[in-house]
């Protein structure tokens, strides 16, 4: 498991994991034959120090949830979730007070375990939506860490950058042409490996397309950025080589 504690190491400021846990198509290899579904995460937490959860894209955790994912986990284990789709894709920032201050207030019982909440944005999300983020991004708590993913290359920009830096919000980077690799928002960065879901199932719990030469130099931009002491989360999906247990261990090894 990659946590080191000392903060003289710049490793310690790496958390990276994979986008969910709840797999049984990773039992047998990653998860132990017969483990059953509620422990998966505690075996996870064994492994990596760092996870994203999916899940709250789709509906906000009840209280209970996110306790039991506190006290499955160990001393820094750090969960990183996207804000519920209600709020960036269905109302696009707009009116959306209610759902906001429930989400965050929900996720905030993770108290120290809590890494960045992310803001996944759909390609209909244009520069003309750029007063609405500046707005709600003024509206969060100053005190922990907001990530922004957009899926238009029209919004990537100087007008973006500045509004992001303005908040201290990163800017996701991700296997995309079109995204940049190494725009720096924050005193952290927010990495999202996510494939093609057009290439790879997902759901053979194998690998199924060689990334290593593509992570051998994703790990290079990561150390860079380790050196200049900037935090760094990083998230790999299911769809990147089909198997994202394999892909987080291959990054960690460039770290040992």
């Amino acid at each position: 498991m990659a946590t080191l504690e000392s903060k003289r190491n710049p490793v310690s400021k790496l958390h990276v994991g994979t986008m969910g846990w709840s797999y049984a198509f990773w039992v047998g290899d990653f998860y132990p034959t017969g483990l059953r579904p509620d422990a998966y995460l505690s075996e996870y937490s064994k492994h990596f120090n760092s996870v994203e959860i999916d899940n709250t894209f789709y509906r906000i955790p009840s209280a209970n949830t996110v306790q039991t994912w506190k006290t499955q986990t160990p001393k820094g284990f750090l969960f990183s979730a996207k804000f519920p789709r209600v709020i960036t894709h269905l109302k696009m920032l707009r009116n959306c007070e209610e759902e906001t201050d429930r989400f965050v207030s929900t996720m905030f019982q993770l108290q120290d375990k809590l890494g960045p909440l992310l803001l996944q944005f759909p390609p209909t999300f244009k520069p003309e939506h750029l007063p609405d983020l500046r707005s709600f991004l003024s509206e969060l708590p100053r005190d922990r860490r907001f990530a922004v993913e957009v899926r238009n290359k029209e919004l990537l920009g100087d007008e973006l950058y500045n509004l992001l830096r303005e908040a201290n919000a990163a800017l996701v980077l991700a296997d995309k042409p079109f995204v940049p690799s190494v725009e720096v928002t924050a005193d952290f960065v927010y990495i999202r490996w996510e494939g093609d879901r057009k290439k790879v199932a997902g759901t053979l719990g194998k690998v199924e397309a060689d990334r290593t030469e593509d992570i051998s130099k994703w790990a290079q931009i990561v150390r860079r950025f380790l050196d200049r002491r900037i935090e760094v989360f990083g998230y790999f999906s299911k769809y990147y080589s089909g198997y994202p247990p394999a892909d987080v261990k291959k990054l960690l090894a460039f770290f040992e």
